[in-house]
């Protein structure tokens, strides 16, 4: 049995190597008739024209549906101005200004105002509308953005507004009304684009089978929706880039606003100040040129160009953002750039002279110079390791001292040899600093020792002080009490000066014996005033009187 079982293996992998060899010559016979070759290779250009135009991109999908939420549900001839003169974002600054300087003007009178302006057609078109001019003023860099990706990508912004149209319609807040006229037109294959000169950028892709157009319902009178994208577009389907939302004031805009839908306030009367509109099925913007010409009087334009290009020279200072915008519109370097360069010794000559230097260094032995910082400090790294491992204390090895016989370089050992004496300087001025600080602590203790002993002293003057001071306290205390009858005695005197002084006064404090005293002699002087006649009878009494030098009369006894 074990002899049999090689055999019948080797049979069955014979049977096999047969039968595959027969399928082998089995399959030419087959296809006896020739088939025309597959277009393999015709297939392979899209996949790469689709990788050239992803990386030619310079937004992606979420970047536009967050810049053009604003605006995606203006009207589209409204919506096509703002694109437009978004390309010229100094322009739109200068004619918000102006707007804020002029509330009052709007409609096609405004956009008379600013003809002599230095801006772009399709920037002064605008100040028609106010409500617009506030909305782009609240956020100049949203602005530039905005242009830089219709300038960059017309197509994708133009995609990226029929998406959010679709998502404002399904959320029910997009349908037509007394201000507007929301129409869905089927989507056609759009056409090879046409060079105008201007570097139109290729139509954009057919996304869906539908495309939704907003028109005012009055061709002459248009209103600017007002609506915050947050809530109006339903759920946003990008939480890293949410839309922003630029609230208009409410004078424009009357009674309440829906909390989800669109609100919408006076309309503008205009006539001819809207004359750009988006081609949806061709892929570019085109213009009504009688429109144009009769509102733009100094800048007239011919019958046959009637696709919108952009005009660089109203861009000013503003730089492009990608480099098909810069190649395109023709912003290269300014001229006699080359000439800065040179002033700045950045030409051949000044180049070669540095390559000359460079090389003499070498040949002398100097290292080249370090091209960056870190490159500087690998060999900083490189050289302290090369004195940590050198033998014998981190000298050089030399030939006949049992060294490896690398020879120095002079760079390294000069700058040893400074280290060396800088360590040594360093040495003698911690040396130096000990003796001072040891100088000034011997001085500190002496200094010390005076102060305790001036302490001593004038702790013993102030006790003597503060002995002499209680015993002369003590003696004028023995001083007062000495004294003290004789000052009693002498307020008692005063004392009684004060009263008999003051006994003039004690009629006030009586006034009844004050009066009975004043007129004790007005009686006696009426008694003796009257007349004889009037007087009592009797007999007069004459008693002896001392002479009181006066005489005086008698008193008669009743």
């Amino acid at each position: 049995m074990r002899m049999l079982r090689p055999c019948v293996l080797s049979v069955v992998l014979i049977a096999a190597l047969s039968a595959t060899s027969c399928k082998r010559e089995a399959a030419p016979a087959a296809t006896t008739t020739p088939a025309p070759a597959t277009p393999a290779p015709a297939a392979t250009p899209p996949p790469a024209t689709a990788e050239t135009a992803a990386a030619q991109r310079v937004f992606g999908q979420e970047e536009l549906d967050q810049m053009v939420a604003p605006i995606a549900l203006y009207p589209d001839s409204l919506l096509t101005q703002v694109l437009m003169a978004a390309t010229y974002p100094g322009n739109v600054a200068d004619a918000v200004t102006w707007s804020k300087a002029h509330p009052d003007a709007k409609g096609d009178a405004a956009v008379k105002l600013v003809a002599d302006q230095p801006w772009d057609p399709s920037v002064q078109s605008l100040v028609a509308f106010p409500q617009v001019m506030s909305t782009l003023g609240q956020d100049p860099g949203w602005v530039q953005r905005l242009g830089d990706a219709f300038l960059a990508q017309p197509g994708d912004v133009m995609d990226a507004v029929q998406r959010l149209r679709r998502a404002a319609q399904a959320a029910g807040n997009l349908q037509s009304s007394d201000q507007q006229k929301v129409t869905v037109v089927p989507a056609q294959a759009a056409p090879a684009p046409v060079d105008s000169g201007g570097g139109s950028a290729p139509p954009p892709p057919a996304s869906s089978e539908t495309i939704i157009q907003i028109e005012p319902s009055n061709p002459e009178v248009v209103y600017v929706p007002s609506y915050n994208p947050t809530t109006v577009y339903g759920a946003w389907p990008y939480p890293s880039y949410p839309p922003a939302y630029y609230p208009l004031s409410p004078a424009w805009y009357p009674g309440s606003m829906l909390m989800t839908g669109l609100a919408f306030g006076t309309g503008v009367a205009v006539a001819d100040a809207l004359w750009g509109d988006w081609d949806w099925h061709g892929g570019d913007v085109d213009i009504d040129v009688n429109r144009y010409n009769n509102l733009n009087v100094n800048r007239q334009i011919d019958a046959n160009r009637n696709t919108w290009r952009h005009d660089s020279n109203f861009r000013g200072d503003v730089p492009y953002r990608d480099q098909r915008s810069r190649e395109q519109f023709g912003q290269q370097r300014l001229p006699g750039a080359d000439q800065r360069q040179q002033f700045r010794g950045n030409d051949a000559a000044h180049q070669a002279n540095r390559d000359r230097a460079r090389q003499e260094m070498e040949r002398r032995g100097f290292e080249a110079p370090a091209a960056s910082n870190r490159q500087a400090q690998e060999r900083a790294r490189e050289a302290g390791r090369d004195i940590q491992n050198r033998p014998g204390g981190g000298r050089d090895s030399r030939p006949g001292q049992g060294g490896a016989g690398v020879q120095r370089d002079p760079s390294r050992e000069r700058a040893r040899e400074t280290a060396q004496a800088r360590t040594q300087q360093g040495a003698q001025r911690d040396h130096a600093r000990d003796v001072a600080q040891r100088g000034d602590r011997a001085q500190a203790g002496t200094h010390r020792d005076a102060g305790q002993r001036n302490t001593h002293a004038n702790a013993q003057t102030r006790d003597h002080a503060r002995n002499e001071a209680r015993a002369s306290q003590a003696q004028h205390m023995q001083r007062s009490q000495a004294n003290q009858p004789r000052l009693q005695d002498h307020a008692q005197q005063r004392q009684h000066h004060e009263v008999s002084r003051n006994n003039a006064f004690d009629g006030a404090r009586n006034p009844q014996q004050s009066r009975q005293q004043s007129q004790r002699g007005q009686q006696s002087r009426q008694m003796q005033q009257r007349p004889q006649s009037q007087r009592s009878g009797g007999h007069q009494v004459q008693r002896s009187s001392p002479n009181r030098g006066g005489g005086g009369g008698a008193r008669r006894r009743g």
